[in-house]
This record gives structure tokens, C-alpha cells and sequence, in this order.
């Protein structure tokens, strides 16, 4: 006990350089977790220690968890990743480690974790580094918090509804990670898709529109709006359309093309009879998407009320984009398509 105060002040150190050398190597390979902890052993805890298991020690640096880190991430695959960063930024003893993950007890889901004994590059101290995921760290909370491994010898009955819920929680981490896999491929699929342009194929969603406005779909309308008074582009969010363009009843990114190659030369229309009374030089790149959405509802003999609908879908509910809805229900009423939309009406 007085080598571990005199070596308080170091180990307070070891822990704040562990700490920063992992959360910085972390957020350079965008590695997200739930959490970074660490922390120094309390004389207490150390006191607790020694009367248990005194007699394996015959001095405090054979005593490896004084500094302790733990990193939870969020699906078991995320262990090994932050496994490989601990080797690169760490010298690891690997005779003390322990992988407990392949030890395959029935009862063991909350101390499944990857354990690593490390030193700094520069030497000092060893120190423990565990590895979880976010159900395993819940888990194991629980566990010592109802006393499951503690001193009080537990009825068989609870301890198999312990084993029940542990092989639960096991499953579900484990088709967490599993969904997710399925999901990233699924998402690469769909991205190869979009760039052979196999657009009939992909349904619209979030992740499809983001990777179909990859494409720049709508520069070409842009450029050409923007060259009615030689404006400057310059880049606006788009997925908030995509409400709009589902509303409209599209539902593959080939319909979404078509609803461009359809409405397109209208929106410019449209956008010209806005533009070439003004001496705008500043474009969003959204104004594309814009105009051709406010074309097809004018072409399917939408209103005020489905022109301000889409105002406020894209800006925010107000009692201004009514007004704006009516200024451009009226500038529109004289173009060639509106005419062309009543002709076919009657």
C-alpha cells in the first residue's frame, strides 16, 4: 500500500495518457463508441484486492488493472477493430491478456470482453484494457448490481432465468452486428446500381436518394437557370425533398429521372419568368429540384395549398409561404405549360 501511494501521481498520468492516446486514434479511423472510461484504482478497491488475492503478489507492478481503460462500442465486430488499434499504439503483454470472449461459459455474456495488459510506448506502469460491447457492459452491470457474483450462493432457478436473459442478450448483440452487415451490403448494392444506372431497380429511400444526388442529377438544370443571370451556384441540402417527391407517388430513383426528364424544360420556364425581372447572382443548387416540384403540382392542377405545402415542407411551416405560394400560383398562370395543362384538361 505505500508503493501504491508513491506511485499515485504516475499512475493519475498513466491514465490520462492512455486515455488521450485511445480516444485520438479512435477518432482518426472514424471509429464511433459509446464510451471511453478509465480510471485509477482506489486505495480501497486495492485493499479489497490484496486480502483476496494478496498472496499472488510480491510487488505493486505485479499488480496489472491499477490503471484501468474500457472501451464499449456498439457491435461485437467493433471490439476487434479497437483490438488493432490497441496493438498499434500499445505494447501489449500478451501473457497476461485474455480473450475471454472464447472461453464460451453459459453464464459469461457480461464478462465476454477482450482484455489487453499494456504499457505505454515509452514504458511506465502496465495497465488494463478492456474491450465490450454496449449489451455486455449493461450486462455486466447488472450482474453486480443484483449481487449474481457475489458471496450469496443464488437458488438454481434464478440462477437459469440468469442464463436465459445472458443468452438473450447474446443473440441480440450478435444479429445487431449481423443487421448491420446485411445493411452495408445492401447499401453497396444499391450504390452500384445508381452508378450503372440501373435506376428502375432501386427504390426510393433516404440512402438511395443521397447516393442517386451523388450522380448530380440536377447540375444541368442548374447551370442552365443560373445562366439567366450568370448566378453562382452554390451548394444547399436536397434530401429534405424527398418527402415531396414520395408525395408525388414516386417510388423508384428511375422515377425520380423521369420526373426530371419530364418537368424540365418547364422549370426552367418557370424559373425564368421568376429570375429575369430580378438581378439575383447567387443560385442554391437546390433550385433545380425546386422548380421542378413546384411544376408538377402546377401541371397536376394543384393549388395554393399544394404550392405551400411544399414551402413548408422544405422551409418550415408559415403563414409567409401562403404568400409566396400565391405570388407564384399567379406569375405562372400566363406560362406555356399552364396552358398547355388547361388545353388537356378540357
Amino acid at each position: 500500500m505505500r508503493q501504491y501511494r508513491e506511485l499515485r501521481p504516475t499512475l493519475e498520468k498513466l491514465s490520462e495518457d492512455a486515455y488521450g492516446k485511445m480516444r485520438q486514434a479512435l477518432s482518426e479511423q472514424g471509429i464511433y463508441v459509446t464510451a471511453i472510461e478509465h480510471r485509477v484504482k482506489s486505495e480501497k478497491s486495492l485493499a479489497g484486492k490484496l486480502e483476496l488475492k494478496g498472496a499472488k503478489y510480491k510487488s505493486i507492478n505485479d499488480i496489472t488493472d491499477l490503471v484501468g481503460m474500457r472501451v464499449i462500442t456498439f457491435y461485437t465486430d467493433e471490439v476487434d477493430k479497437v483490438a488493432a488499434i490497441a496493438k498499434r499504439i500499445f505494447d501489449i503483454d500478451w501473457s497476461e491478456s485474455v480473450d475471454k470472449r472464447k472461453l464460451h461459459q453459459l453464464d459469461s455474456f457480461g464478462y465476454n470482453s477482450l482484455h489487453y495488459i499494456c504499457r505505454l510506448k515509452t514504458g511506465g506502469p502496465r495497465f488494463e484494457l478492456q474491450m465490450r460491447t454496449a449489451l455486455q457492459h449493461v450486462w455486466s452491470t447488472i450482474e453486480h448490481d443484483t449481487g449474481y457474483k457475489g458471496i450469496v450462493k443464488m437458488p438454481k432457478e434464478y440462477l437459469r432465468q440468469f442464463s436465459r436473459l445472458a443468452g438473450m442478450l447474446e443473440l441480440v448483440d450478435d444479429e445487431f452486428s449481423r443487421l448491420r452487415m446485411v445493411l452495408t451490403d445492401y447499401r453497396r448494392q444499391i450504390q452500384t446500381l445508381v452508378k450503372s444506372g440501373h435506376l428502375n431497380e432501386v427504390p426510393l429511400s433516404t440512402d438511395t436518394f443521397r447516393s442517386f444526388l451523388e450522380t448530380h442529377p440536377f447540375d444541368r438544370l442548374n447551370r442552365r437557370i443560373a445562366a439567366v443571370n450568370q448566378a453562382e451556384i452554390y451548394p444547399a441540402p436536397m434530401i429534405v425533398y424527398l418527402p415531396v417527391l414520395e408525395s408525388f407517388g414516386l417510388e423508384t430513383l428511375g422515377d425520380v429521372h423521369q420526373f426530371i426528364d419530364d418537368n424540365s424544360d418547364d422549370a426552367y420556364q418557370l424559373a425564368v419568368s421568376q429570375l429575369a425581372i430580378t438581378d439575383l447572382d447567387i443560385l442554391s443548387s437546390s433550385a433545380a429540384l425546386q422548380y421542378l416540384c413546384l411544376v408538377y403540382v402546377l401541371k397536376h392542377d394543384g393549388g395554393r395549398d399544394e404550392l405551400k405545402a411544399i414551402y413548408d415542407t422544405i422551409n418550415g411551416e408559415s403563414d409567409a409561404n401562403g404568400m409566396v405560394a400565391d405570388l407564384m400560383l399567379g406569375q405562372a398562370q400566363t406560362l406555356s405549360f399552364m396552358q398547355r395543362s388547361k388545353s388537356d384538361g378540357k
